[in-house]
């Protein structure tokens, strides 16, 4: 049935509307970005195959690149932008949460943040948090970005930002798409040289987090900041 066949109520539009949006289904709202359907299948057809494909899980298909979604069929360039720039547009809206929220009382409130940042990442990514004297969020900023398996640091850049906002302490941050939270080696080293590099210029590393599927790892936890 196409969407104009449907009763109005039924419409997903018309719904959100009449009904709010949390009245929707996940087969709704994605039906709605999509904004139209392929060939002989509705929108709301078109949103249904494509959660089917990913387990029926959004955060499998928030993963997808825009290369990976125009596999999909039923899926243009229009609809796969559509998509990531929603996606991004939620990711941003939790990232700034923080930033009007109490200071960062242990590893727990970091994770809380970075986890919406780089929790979902299909790819390595490495990110500093800067903080005030009161351990607040002034500013989030990604560093580098890598593959699968790991990402360059550059230690110079790193302190550049750092007094460049003026920042008292540091948070360090990257991902392991794998969900393996175990630091490597390489990761130990890049966290002592950036701890060092800060102390000459009286900037407090407070804590290494590596995010995993859903966990973390915290190096200040585990003793090693």
């Amino acid at each position: 049935m196409k969407i104009k066949e449907r009763a109005e109520n039924d419409r997903p539009r018309e719904k959100l509307m009449n009904k709010g949006v949390s009245s929707l289904s996940d087969t709704e709202i994605l039906a709605i970005i999509l904004n139209s359907g392929y060939k002989n299948l509705s929108v709301l057809e078109l949103a249904r195959n494509i959660l089917h494909d990913c387990d029926n899980s959004l955060t499998k298909l928030s993963r997808l690149d825009l290369q990976e979604l125009l596999k999909i069929k039923g899926i243009g360039n229009a609809k796969a932008v559509s998509l990531i720039a929603a996606f991004e547009l939620g990711k941003r809206r939790e990232m700034e949460k923080p930033l009007r929220s109490n200071k960062i009382k242990s590893s727990q409130d970091a994770f809380n943040y970075l986890n919406s940042v780089i929790g979902d990442l299909s790819h390595e990514e490495f990110w500093i948090l800067l903080l005030s004297r009161a351990n607040t969020i002034t500013k989030a900023l990604k560093i580098s970005q890598g593959g699968i398996s790991g990402t360059v640091t550059d230690t110079r850049m790193i302190l550049r930002h750092a007094l460049n906002y003026k920042a008292t302490g540091m948070i360090l941050a990257h991902n392991h798409p794998s969900g393996n939270t175990e630091p490597s080696k390489s990761d130990m080293t890049i966290t002592r040289k950036i701890t060092d590099a800060c102390r000459l210029m009286d900037i407090n590393v407070l804590d290494h987090i590596i995010v995993g599927d859903k966990k973390y790892y915290s190096f200040a936890d585990q003793g090693l900041i």
